[in-house]
């Protein structure tokens, strides 16, 4: 018996049902020994000596979600060009995105984490959760094939994919701000980027300037969310400020 399937079966038949009420909501059987590594973070890997992560399967889920997504979106929007159909994407796939659909499955109860990341809240970390919504995608992929797996990727991502058509500059606040830059006479963006806290439980924060000047900041558990944030608070300072010379002119 494997280190995984003995923990699994370790937790007891409470855990057990708890199981079987997350693959109902997924609505798909998953091998048991798969299920527990897409659930098994690195810190509770650490923890228990080494066990495997279910970072391989993240890897593997993150790319069978990202052709599901694209081929929904080329045949679904026929007349949209490449560039929406690329933020549109993005906004379906973002880690905000996965984790709001981790946390419909009520998936940060099930997730194996280790005791700092536990007590650090790790249960409700975005990055955490997207990244367990990947894994379980790989591993249903691995079990199932594409066919099953993009009805339940179809399933869970369905108001992310309907959302993502009426988003407009909230598909990507990066490219949204560059091009109202652009339009309103300023520079290039500048990003700056920091980082406090330990390897775990890291905590990025951005902050956007235009020739020094500050327009605005954000902060997220990693430097892609960080940016995102602070280029949104920079993109309604751009615009604020267009509005406003416009009335004034």
């Amino acid at each position: 018996m494997s280190r995984a399937r003995g923990r699994a079966e370790d937790a007891g038949p409470a855990r057990r049902d708890d199981v079987e009420r997350l693959t109902g909501a997924l609505g798909v059987t998953i091998d048991p020994e798969l299920l527990v590594l897409a659930l098994t973070h690195r810190s509770f890997a650490h923890e228990a000596g080494g066990l495997p992560t279910n970072e391989r399967l993240e890897f593997l889920g993150d790319s069978v979600l990202g052709i599901i997504v694209t081929e929904h979106l080329y045949r679904a929007h026929s007349d949209v060009p490449e560039g929406d159909l690329a933020r549109m994407r993005a906004a379906t796939v973002s880690q905000k995105a996965l984790a709001s659909v981790a946390r419909e499955l009520g998936l940060g109860d099930y997730i194996l984490l280790g005791r700092g990341e536990r007590t650090s809240g790790g249960r409700e970390k975005d990055s955490i959760l997207s990244d367990a919504v990947e894994a379980l995608i790989g591993a249903v992929y691995l079990g199932h094939g594409l066919e099953p797996t993009r009805e339940m990727v179809t399933r869970l991502v369905a108001p992310l994919l309907e959302r993502a058509s009426s988003l407009g500059a909230a598909l990507d606040w990066k490219s949204s701000l560059q091009e109202a830059a652009a339009a309103t006479g300023l520079p290039a963006p500048t990003y700056t980027i920091a980082h406090t806290g330990p390897d775990h439980a890291r905590v990025f924060t951005a902050v956007v300037t235009f020739d020094a000047e500050t327009a605005g900041s954000g902060s997220g558990g990693s430097k892609k969310v960080a940016e995102a944030e602070a280029a949104e608070a920079a993109y309604q300072w751009v615009t604020a400020r267009a509005e406003a010379g416009a009335k004034g002119a």
